[in-house]
């Protein structure tokens, strides 16, 4: 089957003046047609740079140096004019940026925003776009669509206003939505909401979803594939059960151990990673993981991993020492008894602290 989407070595870097920002380096994606893919990492590991490379947001001039190929349906749209990008968007790409306070025109009405795409791309009368965006408001649970259409983004809420982002996203019938953080700055229960939302829209219309986020609770059961991304490269990849199940990056495993648990114990002291994550304008040589990595060895600091198979070419791992080998239990015995990794990263026997 021919992917959809298709990212071959996708490289960012921005020039400035304290140096070379590697943004983004080396990343390599496919999205099958209706297939819902998270990419995951915490802040700053290149999920928003790579996402606005894809949608053509980013582009090479200007202290911006951009190298590999993003292809959609055949089209490489690495290969495109501005002007020619914006033939796809909205009516093949749509993007749902992070923060539904500042994407919306805070001077034009809602129901202007939404017809916008639909007159530009589908060449219809504005009534008969106006009737679209009532209709749009109303799938995505808006109350009083017809009053809606007449309001400013001011007179709404935050999660109200995010549904109007994603029913401006799903205006043209996209094939594929790019989600960047679609819940931040939203109080959880209206996260819930816009995910449950986005999960039913995305089954309902058939259309393929890269689902951005840093938090891997959100993807468990909203996504058919994980790409995790730390320091602007992937670091593993796998359908989503079995990332769940068999974790093999250790840093894969850390962000597992650091969602709070469901059960157990109250008061119990989250788990966290030591460390920040790195300056990309200096990425650390070896593994990009190794400083904060308690079960980096001497190899880890000096030499990167490629990305390889876990017994099968869907489930791809960067890691001298994959969790659950023979060669991490004896890496971490290693470390336990000296009581620091390679990288002098502390390392203790104890997984939760009550």
């Amino acid at each position: 089957m021919t992917a959809l989407l298709t990212a071959e070595d996708v490289v960012v870097r921005f020039h400035t003046k304290k140096g070379v920002v590697h943004a983004v380096d080396g990343v390599s994606l496919q999205l099958e047609e209706g297939e819902v893919l998270a990419v995951v990492g915490e802040s700053g590991s290149g999920k928003t740079v790579f996402t606005r490379r894809v949608m053509g947001l980013v582009a090479g001039g200007r202290g911006t140096e951009v190298a590999g190929s993003v292809t959609f349906d055949g089209t490489v749209l690495t290969e495109l004019s501005g002007k020619e990008l914006s033939r796809f968007w909205g009516a093949e790409i749509a993007l749902i940026l992070q923060d539904p306070m500042t994407s919306l025109n805070p001077v034009k009405r809602i129901g202007e925003q939404l017809t916008e795409s639909i007159v530009l791309h589908e060449r219809v009368p504005k009534r008969e776009a106006l009737a679209r965006a009532v209709e749009l408001l109303r799938s995505v649970g808006l109350s009083e669509p017809e009053r809606r259409v007449r309001q400013y983004p001011h007179e709404l809420s935050g999660g109200m206003r995010q549904r109007v982002t994603i029913a401006i996203a799903l205006s043209c019938s996209p094939r594929l939505l790019l989600a960047d953080e679609p819940t931040t700055a939203l109080d959880v229960t209206v996260q819930a909401q816009i995910l449950d939302l986005l999960a039913d829209l995305q089954a309902r219309l058939g259309m393929a979803m890269l689902l951005v986020t840093h938090d891997l609770r959100v993807v468990r059961s909203r996504s058919d594939r994980i790409a995790v991304m730390y320091a602007g490269r992937i670091v593993e990849t796998a359908p989503t059960a079995t990332l769940f199940a068999q974790p093999r990056m250790p840093y894969t495993e850390a962000l597992m151990n650091a969602v709070p648990p469901l059960s157990g114990p109250n008061h119990t002291r989250l788990q966290v990673i030591p460390g920040r994550p790195p300056d990309l304008l200096h990425p650390p040589s070896g593994c990009r993981f190794s400083p904060r990595c308690p079960l980096a060895q001497d190899r880890c600091l000096t030499e990167e991993p490629p990305l390889r198979d876990a017994g099968s070419a869907e489930h791809r791992y960067r890691c001298w020492f994959p969790v659950g080998s023979p060669e991490w239990s004896q890496a971490r015995a290693r470390n336990l008894e000296r009581g620091v990794s390679a990288a002098g990263t502390p390392l203790t026997d104890e997984k939760v602290l009550t």
